[in-house]
């Protein structure tokens, strides 16, 4: 699932593989010309990165007013820099990347440079950010004094060279098939369903597949920050941002000026993919458990049940129903779990979701046919929703290696599903192409620290659904002098954004002075929605 993305299918993360000794023993064999391979590869790239970051340096961004159908409103101001597809190639093929931004609000003498922003996904758009000014965010105001907000289209998203992998009208159809198989036929069908897409990934985009990785996103944003004339980067990821920035850290120690890492995907090369999306599968049945309770507490306003066994019950009715009938002929099981999987992902959809999940038992539909159903008039919305989905899949695909062996699949999350039901078949199936992958995988960066890496400040709630907690700790871990602000008993995915002054001012401090606690720091958890 997608580190960050309750869009209609599940969101966040990636996968693993037990290789068998045959393979090992094959790998012992041939691994020095291997790895001296990668290490020529990686010398190109990265000499064609400090080339692609020269010219960028010097052409800088010509800043105009956005295109009028951004929806980003002045003084927010757009532009362009322009990276190869391939940095091993340097005069290559290029593409342009979107980069929007807007000053910062204090005196000349307050500022202190850009702050680059990157949301997550992969997949996700950093353009809204400098809007956090114009709508007068208060959690960001003094952070703003400081900082031009700069946000970017990751290349293959949005504006920036977009790539996709089936037509977006089809991609949103509704209803689609229950996640939950009944039968083998039934995973037959998802197999080949996930099949075709990875081959509509090739057929659409394949020119950009290879080069749609972290590394190079990564490569990506040293050359926009030479494009923005910041000898060091200040940078706040969220979410797969997190990898982004675990890997820039990686990759450019030196160049990091700030740094915050906030809901942390797991860094380890174990993790990174196949593992880190069954780890979420488990943390997302916790969270969705915790919504239950509260759901439950809150009985005298959502009648769902005062216990979380029976708020369990009706959600069970609830997708039976659905199964049977779908609901306005277009929410089905897959629909209803794009929708409600956002109460465990943010708490800001606790109360809309009940609120619908309600409606239905006094006998209202339309409430949840508007929240769940795909809306075919919206275009430009299904076109972005398919986007997001296709460079998800083809940034977890090209990172990592996958199981290519469907009984590893099969047997993996057959296991998980007895005791984490709510999201483990949905997650598998949306990762499964990366098991047909149509180009060669890569292996993930060594994540750790490097000379001259300044402290990074890292924030992760303890129930976080979609990156969960043992991430952040991974992260601290292998960045040394980082710092730890952990929310406890809390879950929301993204903490940085939410009303908590524990951290809220933490976030100020490190991001004006630079200057971190003297140990980590845990803080009680944000307010919990009030119906």
């Amino acid at each position: 699932m997608s580190a960050t993305r309750p869009t209609r299918r599940a969101a966040a993360l990636g996968s693993a593989g037990a290789l068998i000794t045959a393979t090992l023993i094959a790998g012992a064999v041939t691994a020095p010309s291997a790895s001296a391979d990668a290490r020529h590869g990686q010398d190109r790239e990265t000499r064609g990165a400090t080339i692609a970051a020269a010219k960028a340096a010097k052409a800088g961004i010509d800043w105009q007013d956005c295109p009028a159908d951004w929806g980003l409103e002045k003084p927010i101001q757009c532009g362009w820099v322009t990276v190869p597809l391939d940095y091993a190639k340097p005069y290559g093929k290029q593409i342009k990347l979107a980069v929007d931004r807007i000053g910062n609000t204090g005196t000349k003498g307050e500022r202190q440079g850009a702050l680059v922003y990157n949301p997550g996904g992969p997949g996700g758009s950093g353009l809204r950010f400098p809007r956090r000014v114009t709508t007068k965010n208060p959690l960001w105001a003094n952070t703003s004094k400081a900082y031009d907000f700069v946000g970017f289209d990751p290349r293959g998203v949005g504006h920036s060279a977009p790539i996709s992998c089936a037509d977006p009208q089809e991609f949103v159809k509704a209803p689609k098939p229950d996640p939950v198989p009944d039968s083998e036929a039934d995973k037959r069908a998802q197999r080949k369903s996930a099949r075709e897409y990875a081959e509509g990934c090739y057929e659409r985009s394949g020119e950009m597949l290879p080069y749609m990785t972290t590394p190079n996103t990564v490569r990506d944003l040293d050359v926009i920050r030479a494009a923005l004339a910041e000898k060091k980067l200040n940078f706040l990821g969220v979410s797969y941002g997190t990898y982004i920035a675990a890997v820039y850290g990686t990759l450019y120690p030196s160049h990091v000026r700030r740094m915050i890492a906030d809901s942390v995907v797991n860094p380890s090369r174990e993790k990174i993919w196949y593992e880190a999306n069954l780890d979420q599968d488990v943390a997302f049945e916790m969270r969705w458990n915790d919504w239950q309770d509260w759901v439950a507490k809150n009985d005298a306003v959502f009648h769902l049940g005062t216990t979380r066994a029976q708020v369990q019950a009706k959600w069970l009715e609830l997708r039976a129903a659905a199964k049977k009938n779908p609901i306005g002929g277009l929410v089905g099981p897959a629909e209803l779990i794009g929708f409600f999987q956002g109460a465990p992902y943010y708490d800001s959809s606790w109360i809309p979701v009940a609120t619908v999940f309600s409606k239905y038992f006094t006998g209202d539909t339309q409430a949840l046919v508007d929240a769940a159903a795909p809306d075919l008039t919206d275009t430009a919305g299904n076109a972005a929703s398919e986007n997001g989905n296709a460079v998800y899949t083809a940034v977890e695909c090209t990172d990592a290696k996958w199981p290519t062996s469907w009984k590893k699949w099969d047997r993996d999350n057959t296991r998980l599903h007895k005791d984490y039901p709510f999201l483990t078949w949905a997650n598998a199936w949306m990762n499964l192409p990366c098991a047909t992958w149509p180009v060669k995988q890569q292996t993930p960066v060594n994540v750790k620290s490097g000379k001259g890496l300044p402290p990074v400040l890292i924030v992760q709630a303890t129930r976080d659904a979609a990156t969960p907690y043992a991430g952040g700790v991974e992260l601290h871990k292998r960045f040394k002098g980082s710092r730890l602000i952990t929310e406890k008993d809390a879950g929301s995915h993204g903490v940085t954004g939410l009303v908590n002054p524990c951290i809220n001012e933490r976030v100020d401090a490190y991001l004006l002075t630079g200057k971190v606690d003297a140990a980590d720091v845990t803080c009680a958890p944000h307010a919990t929605p009030t119906p």
